[in-house]
Protein backbone atom coordinates (compact mmCIF):
# COMPACT_ATOMS: atom_id res chain seq x y z
CA UNK A 1 0.00 0.00 0.00
CA UNK A 2 1.57 3.04 -1.18
CA UNK A 3 0.48 7.18 0.15
CA UNK A 4 -1.72 7.51 -2.04
CA UNK A 5 -3.90 4.95 -1.53
CA UNK A 6 -5.07 6.81 2.18
CA UNK A 7 -7.67 9.03 2.63
CA UNK A 8 -6.18 12.77 1.15
CA UNK A 9 -6.77 14.24 4.46
CA UNK A 10 -4.63 11.39 6.05
CA UNK A 11 -1.72 11.62 3.70
CA UNK A 12 1.42 12.67 4.96
CA UNK A 13 2.57 14.00 1.86
CA UNK A 14 -0.21 16.37 1.93
CA UNK A 15 -0.34 17.26 5.39
CA UNK A 16 3.20 18.46 4.88
CA UNK A 17 2.90 20.74 2.17
CA UNK A 18 0.41 22.40 3.95
CA UNK A 19 1.34 22.65 7.40
CA UNK A 20 4.73 21.51 7.17
CA UNK A 21 7.14 19.68 8.45
CA UNK A 22 6.67 20.39 12.10
CA UNK A 23 3.26 19.21 12.36
CA UNK A 24 4.07 15.36 11.34
CA UNK A 25 4.75 12.61 13.39
CA UNK A 26 8.59 10.87 12.66
CA UNK A 27 6.85 8.03 11.46
CA UNK A 28 4.92 9.93 8.86
CA UNK A 29 8.15 11.93 7.81
CA UNK A 30 9.78 8.38 7.82
CA UNK A 31 6.96 7.19 5.51
CA UNK A 32 7.18 9.80 3.23
CA UNK A 33 10.79 9.21 2.43
CA UNK A 34 9.73 5.42 2.19
CA UNK A 35 7.50 6.34 -0.10
CA UNK A 36 5.28 3.20 -0.21
CA UNK A 37 4.79 -0.43 1.74
CA UNK A 38 4.36 -3.57 0.51
CA UNK A 39 0.62 -5.93 -0.11
CA UNK A 40 0.66 -6.67 3.14
CA UNK A 41 2.44 -3.70 5.45
CA UNK A 42 1.05 -0.49 4.72
CA UNK A 43 3.84 2.16 4.56
CA UNK A 44 2.91 3.95 7.91
CA UNK A 45 3.26 0.28 9.74
CA UNK A 46 6.66 -0.47 7.99
CA UNK A 47 7.65 3.03 9.32
CA UNK A 48 6.54 2.56 12.63
CA UNK A 49 8.52 -1.45 12.67
CA UNK A 50 11.76 0.57 11.43
CA UNK A 51 11.55 3.53 14.02
CA UNK A 52 10.74 0.72 16.22
CA UNK A 53 13.61 -1.30 15.64
CA UNK A 54 16.38 0.69 15.74
CA UNK A 55 14.71 2.93 18.80
CA UNK A 56 15.72 6.54 18.12
CA UNK A 57 16.23 8.14 15.04
CA UNK A 58 19.88 8.61 15.69
CA UNK A 59 20.18 4.74 16.16
CA UNK A 60 18.35 5.15 12.75
CA UNK A 61 20.45 6.98 10.71
CA UNK A 62 23.78 5.71 12.18
CA UNK A 63 22.37 2.03 10.69
CA UNK A 64 24.26 0.22 7.62
CA UNK A 65 22.40 -0.88 4.44
CA UNK A 66 22.81 -4.62 5.95
CA UNK A 67 21.19 -3.36 9.29
CA UNK A 68 18.36 -1.48 7.41
CA UNK A 69 17.41 -4.62 5.12
CA UNK A 70 17.11 -6.54 8.57
CA UNK A 71 13.54 -4.78 8.58
CA UNK A 72 11.18 -6.64 7.13
CA UNK A 73 9.86 -4.79 3.77
CA UNK A 74 12.99 -2.86 3.25
CA UNK A 75 15.08 -3.69 0.55
CA UNK A 76 18.17 -2.23 -1.04
CA UNK A 77 16.22 0.57 -2.81
CA UNK A 78 14.73 1.86 0.21
CA UNK A 79 17.72 1.36 2.30
CA UNK A 80 19.68 3.28 -0.15
CA UNK A 81 17.16 6.29 -0.02
CA UNK A 82 17.58 6.37 4.28
CA UNK A 83 20.57 6.22 3.78
CA UNK A 84 20.97 8.87 1.10
CA UNK A 85 18.22 11.28 3.35
CA UNK A 86 20.20 10.82 6.66
CA UNK A 87 23.46 11.60 4.97
CA UNK A 88 22.46 14.79 3.23
CA UNK A 89 20.93 15.41 6.93
CA UNK A 90 24.58 15.24 8.56
CA UNK A 91 26.34 17.22 6.06
CA UNK A 92 23.84 20.41 6.91
CA UNK A 93 24.41 19.54 10.47
CA UNK A 94 28.06 19.09 10.52
CA UNK A 95 28.21 23.12 8.35
CA UNK A 96 25.92 24.31 11.31
CA UNK A 97 27.57 22.86 14.54
CA UNK A 98 30.30 25.64 14.36
CA UNK A 99 28.61 28.32 13.61
CA UNK A 100 29.05 31.51 15.90
CA UNK A 101 25.95 32.80 17.37
CA UNK A 102 27.41 36.35 18.59
CA UNK A 103 24.16 38.46 17.78
CA UNK A 104 20.54 38.05 17.02
CA UNK A 105 21.19 38.66 13.42
CA UNK A 106 22.73 35.64 12.99
CA UNK A 107 20.42 33.60 15.07
CA UNK A 108 17.78 34.89 12.81
CA UNK A 109 19.38 33.56 9.84
CA UNK A 110 19.76 30.40 11.17
CA UNK A 111 16.04 29.63 11.59
CA UNK A 112 14.21 32.11 10.07
CA UNK A 113 13.24 29.33 7.47
CA UNK A 114 11.75 27.27 9.90
CA UNK A 115 9.65 29.86 11.71
CA UNK A 116 8.74 32.22 9.73
CA UNK A 117 5.08 32.17 7.94
CA UNK A 118 3.54 29.03 10.54
CA UNK A 119 0.31 28.81 11.29
CA UNK A 120 0.98 28.19 14.63
CA UNK A 121 3.16 29.09 17.44
CA UNK A 122 6.18 27.55 17.56
CA UNK A 123 8.75 27.15 20.10
CA UNK A 124 12.38 26.60 19.41
CA UNK A 125 15.49 26.61 21.55
CA UNK A 126 19.09 27.07 19.96
CA UNK A 127 21.97 25.80 22.54
CA UNK A 128 25.69 27.24 22.51
CA UNK A 129 28.78 26.17 24.10
CA UNK A 130 31.25 28.49 25.84
CA UNK A 131 32.50 30.07 22.42
CA UNK A 132 29.03 31.05 21.80
CA UNK A 133 29.05 28.16 18.77
CA UNK A 134 25.45 26.54 17.64
CA UNK A 135 25.66 22.93 19.58
CA UNK A 136 22.07 22.23 18.62
CA UNK A 137 18.35 23.33 18.14
CA UNK A 138 15.00 21.91 17.59
CA UNK A 139 11.40 23.17 18.36
CA UNK A 140 10.12 21.26 21.27
CA UNK A 141 6.86 22.60 21.62
CA UNK A 142 3.74 23.70 19.30
CA UNK A 143 0.52 25.45 20.57
CA UNK A 144 0.04 28.93 22.04
CA UNK A 145 2.37 31.02 24.15
CA UNK A 146 0.89 30.16 27.53
CA UNK A 147 1.19 26.24 26.66
CA UNK A 148 4.78 27.00 25.33
CA UNK A 149 6.50 29.04 27.94
CA UNK A 150 4.84 27.76 30.95
CA UNK A 151 7.37 24.92 31.84
CA UNK A 152 10.89 26.18 31.81
CA UNK A 153 11.87 22.51 33.17
CA UNK A 154 10.75 21.34 29.47
CA UNK A 155 13.42 23.75 27.68
CA UNK A 156 16.15 23.39 30.60
CA UNK A 157 16.08 20.09 30.27
CA UNK A 158 17.31 20.27 26.62
CA UNK A 159 20.16 22.73 27.22
CA UNK A 160 21.24 20.15 30.32
CA UNK A 161 20.95 17.22 28.30
CA UNK A 162 23.11 19.11 25.19
CA UNK A 163 25.60 20.33 28.15
CA UNK A 164 24.69 24.14 26.60
CA UNK A 165 26.57 26.85 28.47
CA UNK A 166 23.94 29.41 27.19
CA UNK A 167 20.45 29.33 25.08
CA UNK A 168 18.34 31.13 22.91
CA UNK A 169 14.59 30.96 22.62
CA UNK A 170 12.48 32.03 19.95
CA UNK A 171 9.03 31.52 19.11
CA UNK A 172 7.10 32.97 16.12
CA UNK A 173 3.84 35.31 16.82
CA UNK A 174 1.21 33.74 13.43
CA UNK A 175 -0.14 37.16 13.22
CA UNK A 176 3.40 38.51 11.76
CA UNK A 177 3.34 41.27 14.32
CA UNK A 178 6.75 40.71 16.14
CA UNK A 179 5.53 42.93 19.40
CA UNK A 180 6.00 40.96 22.70
CA UNK A 181 2.99 41.07 24.46
CA UNK A 182 2.90 41.36 28.21
CA UNK A 183 2.51 37.45 28.75
CA UNK A 184 6.05 36.98 26.78
CA UNK A 185 7.39 39.67 28.83
CA UNK A 186 6.62 37.94 32.14
CA UNK A 187 7.86 35.04 30.56
CA UNK A 188 11.28 35.35 29.78
CA UNK A 189 11.63 37.30 33.53
CA UNK A 190 10.60 33.65 34.49
CA UNK A 191 13.23 32.10 32.38
CA UNK A 192 16.30 34.55 32.86
CA UNK A 193 15.81 33.66 36.70
CA UNK A 194 15.04 29.85 35.75
CA UNK A 195 18.78 30.08 34.00
CA UNK A 196 20.61 32.05 36.92
CA UNK A 197 19.39 29.01 39.39
CA UNK A 198 20.79 25.84 36.71
CA UNK A 199 23.60 27.84 35.57
CA UNK A 200 22.81 28.24 31.89
CA UNK A 201 22.21 31.62 31.13
CA UNK A 202 19.44 32.73 28.62
CA UNK A 203 21.23 35.41 26.01
CA UNK A 204 18.22 36.31 23.92
CA UNK A 205 14.16 35.35 23.00
CA UNK A 206 13.66 36.44 19.91
CA UNK A 207 9.84 37.05 18.37
CA UNK A 208 9.76 36.36 14.74
CA UNK A 209 7.22 37.79 13.05
CA UNK A 210 6.28 37.35 9.08
CA UNK A 211 9.16 39.13 7.91
CA UNK A 212 11.10 40.55 10.59
CA UNK A 213 11.69 39.96 14.54
CA UNK A 214 12.18 41.69 17.72
CA UNK A 215 15.52 40.54 19.93
CA UNK A 216 14.97 41.11 23.80
CA UNK A 217 18.68 41.40 24.00
CA UNK A 218 18.43 44.33 21.78
CA UNK A 219 15.30 45.70 23.39
CA UNK A 220 17.43 45.98 26.56
CA UNK A 221 15.00 43.60 28.43
CA UNK A 222 17.41 40.37 28.74
CA UNK A 223 20.69 41.82 30.37
CA UNK A 224 24.19 40.65 29.61
CA UNK A 225 26.49 39.92 26.43
CA UNK A 226 25.19 38.50 23.60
Amino acid sequence: MSLKDLPEEERPRERLARYGSEALSTIELLAILLGSGTENRPVLQMASELLAHFGTVNALSEASLAALKEVKGIGYAKAVQLKAAFGLLSRIEEKKQGIVLDSPEKVYALIRSEMSNQKIELLMVVLRDVRRCRIHHEIIAKGTLTELLMHPREIFHEAIRHRAHSLIIAHNHPTGDPTPSQRDLQMTDLLVSAGKIVGIELADHLIIGQSSYISFQEKGLIKGKY
